[in-house]
């Protein structure tokens, strides 16, 4: 087959994003505090760019545009190159002397100093699990065979404390002999934290039984040869097969459930990340409000001086002009940007308290089946833009703080109409933790009494209901009492 060179002419339809709605749409999904880092990103970047201080920041909500617009008077001039002067006159030296006069150490290098070690070296960092066993591995005496082989079995223990790799895998990389890791694996296995460098988690559970000096007690049997049984709550059964009476499996298994089954997570450097409401709903005089959460995000408005300088000819090149008048339409676009994402956060929050309404009034079990196509029709923004607005973005209220998604949920039907799923899982929720512990409620005994609640609902999706809620079948929700 020849190869030829030929022109064609083809209609197509492609979705072009430019740069400015790709950034319009990036904002719109943003959270509250990582909004508040790409401003100041921006901020750092775009000179046109500035914050508004605080004075101006009490201005109303009408004249925040014409804040932007309109730049504030500079000041006295005159004023300002007095103050100048001064400044450039002033001896530093002078001033921290002065300051240093009633004997308070500043931690500034001037005559008389004593040289101390500086602040930065007081800072503390979070040991890691892996620096922990290694100090632990430089206190011991072990000879350098076993030594070497229990750094590498360190550098294989996982966040939570456990093996990586086998004996046979660790002996074929390091050269050394399988007896020479087994010796080192025990080594570390008596490290702290207790129940360090397992293979499983009955090995684990069995390491931090060694060390309690349990060896030999029917904590030991049991978590050897009966924990598909204790996963399973047959106490009795265990009971019966030690020959024990059912207090002393219940004394046995409290000490068990005291026992680490991830022995590294206390060294875990993983960082809590609080949530802040992007929303509050407030009730006031009666009346239900919505007001956005700006605390955290600077206001902005463009600088007089460098909007200025655009007005000014000859005095840049055109390569310096054009760099002027891209970072001015970046800064406007960005403006409109922030001001149009609060219109759409402000609007959608709006419909859902609309369609919400007995949620705020009464609480959860009123929450209406609610999805994106009923607010995107009822504002005029598309589902997408919906689904970017309730993403990560939470609500708070007086019966607590929701995420923005928490609101959207399928229905069930019910004798007074369609229920949400949301509601109902409040619901299945709220009986069994009113259950007999002794007795816990079926399956089916909880479809029953969803019913008698004018909620049908089938057992299957009970079930789901209740996995997706952690909650645990009802065998091993059973408790034995003694």
């Amino acid at each position: 087959m020849a190869l030829e060179t030929r022109l064609e002419v083809k209609l197509s339809q492609k979705l072009i994003l430019t740069p400015q709605l790709q950034q319009a749409i990036k904002l719109l999904q943003m959270p509250q505090l990582e909004l508040s880092q790409a401003i100041n990103q921006e901020l750092v970047e775009n000179p046109f760019l500035e914050e508004l201080s605080e004075d101006i920041q009490d201005t109303s909500p009408d004249d925040s545009h014409d804040a932007v617009e309109k730049p504030e008077n500079t000041g006295d001039v005159e004023g300002d190159v007095e103050m100048s002067d001064t400044i450039s006159t002033f001896a530093v030296d002078d001033y921290f002397d002065e300051r240093g006069s009633d004997g308070r150490d500043l931690g500034y290098f001037s005559s008389g100093y004593v040289d101390k070690p500086g602040f930065e070296t007081f800072l503390t960092t979070t040991t890691g699990l892996t620096e922990h066993l290694k100090w632990q591995l430089d206190m011991t005496n072990a000879s350098d065979d076993v030594k070497e082989a229990a750094e590498m079995i360190i550098g294989n223990i996982d966040e939570n404390g456990y093996l990586q790799a086998t004996t046979e895998e660790l002996a074929k990389i390091l050269g050394l002999t399988e007896e020479i890791v087994q010796k080192a694996i025990a080594l570390v296995q008596r490290f702290d934290p207790m129940g360090i460098c397992a293979r499983n988690i009955k090995e684990c559970l069995l390491i931090q039984i060694k060390m309690l000096k349990l060896r030999g007690t029917l904590v030991e049997k049991i978590v050897q040869n009966n924990l598909e049984d204790l996963e399973k709550n047959r106490l009795a059964a265990i009971a019966k097969q030690y020959d024990a009476v059912l207090e002393d499996v219940h004394t046995a298994l409290h000490i068990i459930e005291g026992l680490e089954p991830k022995p590294g997570r206390k060294f875990s450097n993983v960082q809590v990340s609080y949530v802040v409401p992007d929303v509050y709903i407030d009730k006031i005089d009666g009346e239900y409000r919505i007001l956005l959460n700006d605390d955290s995000i600077p206001r902005l408005r463009i600088s007089s001086m460098y909007k200025e300088l655009l007005t000014q000819k000859n005095t840049f090149d055109k390569t310096d002009k054009q760099y002027l008048i891209d970072k001015y339409k970046s800064a406007m676009w960005l403006l409109r940007s922030l001001d149009e994402r609060n219109k759409t956060i402000y609007r959608v929050t709006e419909s859902i308290m609309k369609y919400q309404m007995d949620f705020f009034e009464k609480g959860v079990e009123f929450l209406r089946p609610l999805n994106l196509r009923i607010i995107s029709e009822e504002i005029g923004i598309h589902e997408s833009n919906i689904s970017r607005v309730t993403s990560n973005k939470f609500i708070s209220c007086a019966h607590g703080m929701f995420p923005l998604k928490y609101f959207f949920s399928s229905s069930l039907s019910g004798d007074e109409g369609s229920v949400s799923s949301t509601s109902v899982k409040d619901l299945i929720k709220t009986i069994v933790g009113e259950e007999d512990s002794a007795n816990p409620l079926t399956d089916q005994r909880i479809v029953e009494i969803c019913k008698s609640k004018n909620i049908n609902i089938a057992r299957r999706t009970l079930a789901k209901y209740r996995e997706e809620l952690k909650i645990p079948p009802h065998t091993k929700r059973k408790k034995q009492h003694m």
